[in-house]
């Protein structure tokens, strides 16, 4: 069969987003509500910590595999973004402010021992795929940034309606991220575009962006079961652990 011209194809990739991505999950409904009690605040911030570390891991996976300089010297910006330099810092350290700001330790949070299983195999499974899987498909994992802009504006403006802890320092992950995902995420659907040119690639391609909802859904999905509902698994953090 012929493959999709570009049009269709990116209207096939944002309908994936607008069914599939995590802004739906009645988490992220409780959160931005103001509906979420402090501990199910620190239970997100201690679990999502978990894949803002991995992501330049997994950056540094895919360009490990990259032979073309041209890609590496774009993609790799994607790593300083969250590594950040050795004084000014990334997004990493403004996640630790975040935890900080809602009464965490952040050492405690770096160390990850408070994460769920569940987030750790999802995030892990995101990580292997970006390493293992061809790189046209580990661009196209990473299309979940096309819906980003929207849920960090709405969370900006949720938290700070609802939260004491909410501040310009405390978001200031989410508001830095405004501007570099938009940056990410032109590069990344241009390329998938531009090399998924055939239907059977782009096939590939849509499913690993499906991969990538599902990677983002199950973490909530867990953080529901064990914070809203009160099974936290073995292991994971209780609440009055890993305090300031």
């Amino acid at each position: 069969m012929q493959a999709q011209s570009r049009e269709d194809f990116e209207a096939r990739l944002r309908a994936i987003g607008a069914a599939r991505y995590h802004d739906r999950h009645p988490f992220h409904a409780r959160l931005h509500g103001g509906a979420c009690t402090p501990d199910e605040v620190r239970a997100w911030v201690i679990n999502r910590w978990i894949y803002q570390s991995r992501i330049p891991m997994k950056d540094a996976a895919f360009l490990s595999r990259v032979e073309d300089p041209g890609l590496r010297r774009i993609w790799r910006k994607r790593i300083e973004d969250h590594d950040g330099g050795v004084t000014e810092g990334g997004g990493i350290r403004r996640w630790l402010a975040l935890a900080r700001a809602v009464g965490l330790d952040p050492d405690y949070v770096a160390s990850g021992v408070g994460a769920m299983p569940a987030t750790r195999f999802a995030v892990e499974a995101y990580v292997r795929f970006v390493r293992d899987m061809p790189l046209l498909d580990a661009v196209a994992a990473s299309l979940t940034e096309l819906f980003a802009p929207k849920i960090h504006a709405q969370r900006i403006e949720g938290l700070l309606a609802h939260y004491d802890f909410a501040d310009d320092s405390s978001l200031a992950y989410f508001r830095k991220r405004l501007t570099e995902a938009p940056e990410d995420v032109a590069f990344g659907l241009d390329h998938v575009l531009t090399h998924a040119d055939t239907l059977e690639k782009q096939n590939a391609a849509a499913a690993a962006l499906t991969f990538k909802t599902d990677v983002l859904w199950a973490q909530l999905d867990a953080l529901w079961h064990g914070y809203v509902e009160g099974n936290i698994p073995p292991g994971a953090w209780r609440p009055g652990q890993g305090m300031a």
